[in-house]
């Protein structure tokens, strides 16, 4: 995968089994928002393909790729004038087209997910009333609302509060959703992630458990912190630094 004629990522190869928690972590400009553009039909590869069910991304319509992946990108423009409420009922429809009509499923979904996220008391006002962590909680609420095969999230835990990061990633591990996910928090990729890739300039460095990816020694060779794995309650953690 290449921007121009830099090649930002080499000999990558990731298979996704449904149910599976994958998180892509590296230092910044490895290439890890480029892959997962790429997972999502949104950048072409420079040599390969992404597989859908078996299908060719590039070859599947936008609405049908969004009825098997939503995506949430790391920065979007979220300082618009649009209804909480409304952005929330986007996400359904995505895969059906910009005429469909909602309906009382439609709005069923939405206040689900609004109380999921804490939203309820803001669906009526507009992104721009909102703070960065409350408009973040917004898009990943759509992206809920889609009821999409699978999630592809960058960075979700930007501008959320202690509470909200834990609480979204302890949602994708008890439901079982199909995740791929980018994180700089090295200790919540291996608290609630089922994969880690490693990623580090342009090249996968590691692809497995938590355990096995996020060693000491590897995290200090990417990263250059000294980095130290301890057990709680059974847990494997990560303390870096």
């Amino acid at each position: 995968m290449a921007h121009g004629r830099r090649r930002v990522l080499t000999g990558v190869s990731l298979s996704v089994a449904a149910g599976e928690r994958v998180a892509i972590v590296g230092p910044n400009g490895a290439g890890k928002t480029t892959l997962l553009r790429t997972l999502a039909g949104l950048a072409a590869p420079a040599g390969g393909t992404v597989r859908l069910h078996g299908r060719d991304i590039s070859r599947l319509r936008e609405r049908e790729r969004a009825r098997h992946l939503a995506f949430v990108a790391q920065d979007e423009h979220t300082d618009l004038p649009y209804r909480a409420r409304d952005v929330l009922l986007l996400g359904r429809t995505a895969g059906r087209g910009d005429w469909h009509r909602y309906d009382a499923d439609d709005h069923a979904v939405v206040t689900e997910v609004a109380e999921q996220w804490d939203l309820a008391p803001l669906l009526d006002r507009t992104l721009d009333a909102l703070s960065g962590g409350e408009r973040r909680r917004v898009l990943l609420a759509r992206a809920f609302a889609q009821r999409a095969e699978a999630l592809l999230l960058d960075e979700p835990t930007n501008h959320l509060d202690l509470r909200h990061q834990h609480a979204l990633l302890a949602h994708l591990r008890d439901t079982g959703a199909t995740t791929v996910l980018t994180l700089h928090d090295l200790d919540l990729a291996a608290a609630y992630c089922t994969r880690v890739v490693v990623i580090d300039r342009g090249e996968v460095r590691a692809d497995g458990p938590p355990r096995a990816a996020l060693t000491p020694e590897r995290v200090a060779g990417v990263y250059g912190v000294p980095a130290e794995v301890v057990h709680v309650r059974g847990r494997a953690r990560l303390i870096v630094g």
